[in-house]
């Protein structure tokens, strides 16, 4: 082969292999961009009654967060929520796309987990382990408890006095079927509202305009017999691992 042929060649080659570089660069950039740790901004609003399908106009003050889907062994579907706070309280919406409603429970303060549920935990002061969580099945049935986390070892309390403006505010609806066990539906929502008076006496609580919470929000679902899981901040073994909660942070 010639130098002229030699040269010509590098000048045809040299484009693709800078394209090849590019594309496998921007590929990397894209997975990273994925994982996006950064802290969800948590925006202020004014009180407001809860209908438990998102349809006060307050929830348009703030956008979706996807929580992905970590474990599939039933369902594969979306799940997405949006949070607001005010001067009294946090407020949570849950989207749930489903196929089957599996949840029976027809009490507060049960084994909610064992059926379709979502939760938030919230980690408000780190210098000591102890976080509040709270879940709500379809049904509108409810489970707030504080969790002394000890190096693995836990267990839940109930509220005590647990009445007046220290009592949450739920509500729930079904899209697509009945609210009722086993009903064949399209989808779920939980609205939840948390009071600060009931968060007594964590610390950073109530928040002020840049305080931050750690956080994680799960979904757990039962389609099929078999569980799938959907957690913000991807856990380990158990949803407790509260090193790995996310981060809120007030406006």
């Amino acid at each position: 082969m010639t130098p002229l042929q030699l040269t010509e060649l590098r000048f045809l080659y040299l484009p693709l292999f800078a394209l090849s570089l590019w594309l496998f660069t921007g590929c990397e950039q894209t997975q990273e961009e994925a994982v996006d740790n950064s802290p969800v901004v948590v925006n202020k609003t004014t009180d407001f009654e809860l209908t438990g399908d998102g349809g006060a106009p307050n929830w348009d003050e703030t956008s979706w967060v996807p929580i992905p889907q970590r474990r599939t062994t039933g369902l594969t579907a979306e799940t997405r929520v949006k949070t607001l706070y005010s001067d009294t309280g946090i407020y949570f919406l849950f989207y749930c796309e489903d196929d089957t409603l599996n949840a029976s429970m027809q009490a507060d303060f049960m084994d909610l987990w064992h059926e379709d549920v979502v939760e938030a935990f919230l980690w408000t002061e780190e210098t000591f382990p102890v976080y509040f969580e709270y879940e709500i099945s379809p049904l509108n049935y409810e489970l707030p408890i504080l969790i002394p986390n000890n190096d693995g070892e836990f267990l839940g309390w109930r509220p005590w006095h647990y009445e007046g403006d220290r009592r949450t505010r739920h509500a729930t609806s079904v899209q697509g079927g009945a609210k009722e066990t086993g009903a064949a539906i399209t989808s779920w929502m939980a609205e939840f509202f948390i009071p600060y008076e009931l968060l007594t006496p964590l610390g950073n609580v109530p928040p002020a305009s840049g305080t931050e919470w750690r956080v994680n929000m799960y979904r757990v679902d039962y389609d099929g017999g078999e569980s799938s899981s959907w957690e913000w901040q991807e856990t380990t073994g158990s949803f407790h691992q509260y090193e790995v909660f996310g981060t809120f942070r007030f406006e």
